[in-house]
């Protein structure tokens, strides 16, 4: 592994492009060189690729690049397209690179996530590469966009040992405050909901949730989307997860809310989520091992708090998205009990 270097300033519509990323990626994993293969997914907004890499040394090791374009502002589809929100992508990548750098190989476990191969950076902030295991190889070559309950166990498996993992951790050089909705990276959408009490209670709710005393790191985005599944029976843990940009401090509700919202409709999160509720913190109490005396009370906090989590992404989504298909009347169900609560 080596540290992030400097390139040249290049621009990603250029002919020399692939040989300029397969420069990096080889400074980046320290191989002699390599061979780009399929493009995976564009990155949200246009800011790059995912794409399969052959690392090619003493031996061919499959792998994934990451490989990222903030050389200017893009278009966004729901309008969102300011300088705020190209500096939210920006510093985004920054903490990505940061998490897969210095806190990655802490997951173990059922907290299961690519392990870090190396990164560079494009010189004058142009972009970066993160160069990442491939996880389809180590056998989590699964995608769904449909979850039954095994699925959603196993995921809730995940975010609950990824908070024990990191309980009290203060993330150092990660988002301050974890997700992507989070209100201080927010104010335009905050500005665009109507008036209403949710907008009143907006500042009130974010206090609530960044003033829990129990804190961890917490994914930041942690939907169906983000999570691999293993192609066998007999791999352990069942998942793994990616896509670490806006991993930082939070309360765990945070995570557990909008996985929820990322697999179920009105009446099944109605039916399911209690009982969900109890196996996350049957999850996180085995996590730590018995270590962790104040268990109960992190648990009184945190179940508290599950109203307030709902409510705060509730906030995001009537500013970034009114009309969107999760502003559901369970959603408005637990965003009047937040609001009782304050």
């Amino acid at each position: 592994m080596i540290e992030f270097g400097c390139c040249e300033v290049f621009f990603w519509g250029a002919t020399n492009l692939s040989e300029e990323i397969k420069r990096l990626i080889c400074q980046a994993s320290d191989v002699d060189r390599c061979e780009l293969g399929e493009v995976i997914q564009n990155l949200w907004s246009g800011y790059g690729v995912i794409q399969k890499v052959s690392l090619i040394g003493t031996e061919i090791t499959p792998a994934v690049v990451k490989h990222v374009d903030l050389s200017k502002h893009r278009k966004n589809r729901r309008g969102w397209d300011g300088d705020a929100s190209h500096q939210r992508k920006v510093n985004s990548y920054e903490v990505e690179n940061e998490f897969y750098r210095s806190f990655s190989h802490r997951c173990s476990g059922f907290a299961r996530v690519p392990g870090f191969l190396g990164g560079a950076q494009l010189g004058a902030g142009q972009g970066c590469v993160i160069v990442l295991e491939d996880l389809d190889s180590a056998g989590f070559a699964r995608r769904k966009s449909r979850a039954d309950m095994e699925d959603v166990s196993n995921c809730l498996r995940w975010i609950a040992n990824f908070h024990g993992q990191f309980l009290g951790d203060l993330g150092q050089g990660l988002w301050e405050t974890g997700t992507y909705w989070h209100l201080a990276t927010r104010p335009e959408e905050h500005a665009a909901m109507q008036d209403g009490s949710l907008k009143k209670a907006a500042k009130a709710i974010d206090q609530r949730l960044n003033e829990c005393k129990f804190q961890t790191l917490v994914h930041g985005d942690a939907k169906l989307a983000n999570f691999c599944f293993a192609d066998g029976t007999h791999i352990s843990p069942a998942v793994a997860a990616v896509d670490f940009q806006y991993v930082g401090r939070g309360c765990g509700m945070k995570d557990v809310v909008y996985f929820l919202t990322s697999c179920f409709g009105d009446d099944q999160c109605e039916q399911h989520y209690e009982g969900l509720l109890d196996f996350y913190f049957r999850q996180l109490n085995e996590s730590l091992k018995d270590d962790f005396v104040q268990f109960d009370e992190l648990e009184r906090e945190w179940r508290s708090m599950f109203a307030m989590a709902w409510a705060d992404f509730n906030r995001f989504l009537n500013g970034w998205s009114p009309g969107h298909w999760k502003l559901t009347p369970f959603s408005q169900r637990m965003t009047d009990q937040a609001l009782r609560m304050l």
